[in-house]
């Protein structure tokens, strides 16, 4: 997997735009800045934007090509974030470390995939918050009519609501919905697509 996303970050344009992600941006503009994890923020969209309200971001993915343009990113927008390079596994932070964690497109597989939201959570304080918009299982189809809708290839890498639920089943859940939205991010994530949406909070 770092082979393929260091060849798709090692293109000359943001793969998935420079802006935020709009259900992203609506849920960090509304929470005051603390200490924020982004998993997964590849070419840095959503960790750059939150630093650039306050927060002190904490980013990290597979891919050393991802990490340079998001430091690139944060240098344009005249802000700082700290961007490590290795997997959910290779995390070695204090427990409830972080306010807010930000899931988003960060597709594990089944395999691992609660294993690693469990270990996340440890890393997150009481009354901190959860924020992810990920594929939904009905996203397949979208995918079979439009090449850019983007998403995992396999289907059981894509997510169901009901596996969010029994994911983050400790916290308080303010918001799980699975969604038909219209993406406009990058060259990789446009047109209509499935998504959940999720927000919690840890009690």
């Amino acid at each position: 997997m770092k082979a393929f996303w260091d060849e798709r970050y090692r293109q000359r344009d943001y793969v998935y735009g420079e802006a935020p992600n709009v259900f992203f941006k609506k849920n960090i503009d509304g929470l005051p800045p603390g200490k924020l994890l982004m998993p997964a923020d590849g070419e840095g969209r959503n960790g750059v934007y939150a630093a650039t309200l306050g927060w002190e971001v904490t980013s990290f993915d597979l891919s050393d090509e991802g990490q340079k343009k998001a430091l690139a990113l944060a240098e344009k927008r005249s802000v700082q974030i700290t961007y490590l390079v290795g997997s959910v596994s290779d995390l070695d932070f204090e427990a409830s470390s972080f306010d807010a964690i930000g899931l988003f497109y960060a597709h594990f597989p089944p395999e691992t995939r609660r294993e690693y939201h469990h270990r996340l959570l440890g890393f997150l304080k009481k009354g901190g918050t959860v924020m992810l918009e990920a594929f939904s299982k009905d996203h397949v189809a979208f995918q079979k009519t439009n090449p850019t809708a983007g998403g995992p290839k396999a289907p059981n890498i894509l997510f169901a609501p009901e596996e969010m639920a029994d994911d983050f089943k400790e916290l308080d859940i303010q918001l799980l919905t699975q969604e038909e939205v219209e993406l406009d991010e990058g060259l990789f994530h446009r047109g209509k697509a499935s998504v959940i949406r999720f927000v919690g909070i840890k009690k």
